[in-house]
């Protein structure tokens, strides 16, 4: 980014906003769960123990224990680790992507642009999980397949609106000046246009990230994503959902921490998405 945005983004003070302040701790626990999760949860996420089937939250188990007598509270905790590495694998790569393509596309126009044009027509057409779950079932279950399946289908999305901003970049003078100076085409591109468009799509990465979370968990909850016994939040809502009237705690308490989770990237995407809205 450059040093305006940076300007831009101290001028919000972000700091003394609630909203970021609750999503900015929310983030910073998730990120503390993923990466030592053997830290905060006390049993193994796979032990069995039969001596202790379906038991409520208590204080020795605080989410209570699954049908097979793992504890759920271990259990979720290490899911912080696939689900947020689905939060960022799953949408790192389409965004990379995307932004690339679009910016290709968005400077050089004609030919390339109306082939995207129809690449973009074909894709929005359909719904985003439908997409998904096709290219799943054609690729087979597993993390690896569904990253590629939302990447297949996600860098539309990225590169649709790094088009647009590189397009709208483009009237300013720089860009014009950048050509008359003997600027190639990458340098005016990646070093000029790019880092004043990219906001936007940093903007929309943060509400991206909390919706593969839940792509990622609904994948795992058909089967497609996730397998058992791999501790994930949607697998884990699937194992419960046999037990809800019985043992109400395997479904709630992973449910929870997918809303957490996703509140945190909302609250800290729409606090950034201020830099977007004109300010007097």
């Amino acid at each position: 980014m450059t040093m305006a945005t940076f300007e831009k983004i101290a001028s919000l003070n972000l700091h003394k906003r609630p909203g970021f302040l609750v999503g900015a701790f929310i983030l910073t626990m998730s990120a503390l769960l993923a990466l030592f999760p053997g830290f905060f949860a006390p049993f193994d996420p796979n032990a069995f123990n039969y001596s202790a089937l379906k038991q409520p939250p208590s204080a020795d188990h605080w989410f209570g224990t699954d049908n097979l007598g793992r504890d759920t509270f271990s259990r979720v905790i290490w899911a912080y680790s696939i689900n947020m590495q689905m939060a960022i694998v799953a949408t790192v790569f389409a965004m990379l992507i995307g932004v690339i393509v679009g910016a290709l596309v968005g400077y050089y126009g004609g030919i390339a642009d109306a082939i995207f044009g129809r690449c973009v027509d074909a894709i929005i057409t359909f719904p985003f999980l439908v997409l998904v779950i096709a290219v799943v079932a054609v690729l087979g279950p597993g993390l690896t397949n569904m990253y590629i399946a939302i990447t297949l289908v996600g860098w539309v999305y990225y590169a649709r609106l790094m088009r647009a901003e590189i397009m709208g970049q483009m009237a300013n003078e720089y860009a014009t000046a950048g050509k008359v100076i003997g600027c190639s085409d990458m340098r005016i591109i990646f070093r000029h246009l790019l880092p004043n468009a990219i906001t936007p799509v940093l903007t929309y990465w943060m509400t991206d990230m909390a919706l593969a979370i839940l792509l990622g968990s609904s994948l795992g909850y058909l089967g497609l994503g996730a397998q058992p016994p791999t501790a994930e939040w949607g697998v884990l809502i699937a194992e419960g959902r046999n037990f809800i009237t019985t043992a109400w705690w395997l479904s709630l308490m992973p449910g929870i921490a997918i809303v957490l989770t996703g509140l945190g990237f909302s609250l800290v995407g729409d606090s950034v998405a201020d830099l977007m809205r004109p300010r007097g």
